[in-house]
């Protein structure tokens, strides 16, 4: 592959459509503000407009003078920033035998969606309102037979804060999704997915749609399982940059590209945490 035929435009495309082929928690959030974020370090400024109040009408009075809009600003900083660089010797020869330059840009994106969805897991687990949270405390001990109760207590949690039914989710480790396993109400009901059409989704169950995943945010001891709707949290990313070149002391085509992005929770009261062991 001759430098001179590299279009870095149609390279960083392809890297984004890889990384968002492969994400769970970045197909769980919103991404309303992505298109606003141009480097490392911006801010998005998101107003959230408060409660309007309801009041009685009485036929031939008059109505109130209107209400003044109060509105919340909430900041979405764009903190994180990632690259990969690596090189390939003697490339076109590579290339001849496989793509291997393509290959390796599949892995970077791979690489990148790895440490972002780690990210906007902990993003989730971290943003939950304390009253949203189970085993705070005390960590809940997860077994095969108590496992699909806390499921349904983290649905009881979001019913009692109105969250919308459409859209909700959660995301399990595998250790979790091991012991749901073992529930026949869970396998019994024709809930689990036949096809896994949707990265990381695995069924249906107390009216979620369930992903699994190995970065779910562990503390190191205990596991965050989460459960969520989009609009509780919003995460924008960028491939600000793609660039070709060659290492001046190596006869080699190398490729670096800079990943930038972050993730707010808006609505706390729309995420419910369960603090676990299994």
């Amino acid at each position: 592959m001759a430098i001179s035929t590299f279009i870095p435009e149609l390279w960083s495309a392809r890297l984004l459509d890889a990384l968002e082929k492969v994400h769970v928690a970045g197909s769980l959030v919103n991404r309303d503000y992505e298109g606003e974020i141009k480097q490392c370090g911006s801010s998005v400024h998101i107003n959230t407009i408060g409660d309007i109040t309801v009041s009685n009408y009485e036929r031939g009075s008059e109505i109130g003078d209107p209400e003044d809009i109060s509105t919340t600003d909430t900041t979405l900083d764009i903190t994180e920033a990632k690259y990969f660089n690596f090189q390939i010797e003697n490339v076109d020869a590579a290339q001849a035998a496989g793509d291997v330059m393509d290959t390796a840009m599949r892995r970077s994106a791979y690489a990148l969606n790895d440490v972002a969805d780690a990210y906007v897991l902990e993003t989730l687990a971290m943003g939950a309102n304390d009253e949203n949270i189970i085993g705070m405390d005390t960590p809940i001990a997860l077994t095969a037979d108590n496992v699909y109760s806390y499921i349904v207590q983290l649905r009881l949690i979001m019913d009692k804060n109105s969250v919308p039914n459409e859209g909700r989710t959660i995301v399990l480790p595998p250790d979790v999704y091991a012991l749901l396993l073992q529930d026949s109400r869970f396998t019994g009901s024709g809930s689990m997915g036949e096809e896994t059409t949707r990265s990381g989704y695995i069924g249906r169950i107390a009216g979620f749609d369930i992903y699994e995943s190995n970065n779910c945010y562990n503390d190191g001891t205990n596991y965050y399982v989460t459960a969520q709707v989009p609009s509780a949290c919003t995460y924008a990313e960028q491939i600000l940059e793609t660039t070709a070149y060659r290492p001046e002391k190596r006869f080699a085509d190398a490729v670096k590209g800079l990943h930038v992005y972050g993730a707010k929770v808006t609505n706390p009261a729309q995420v419910a945490v369960l603090v676990c062991t299994a």
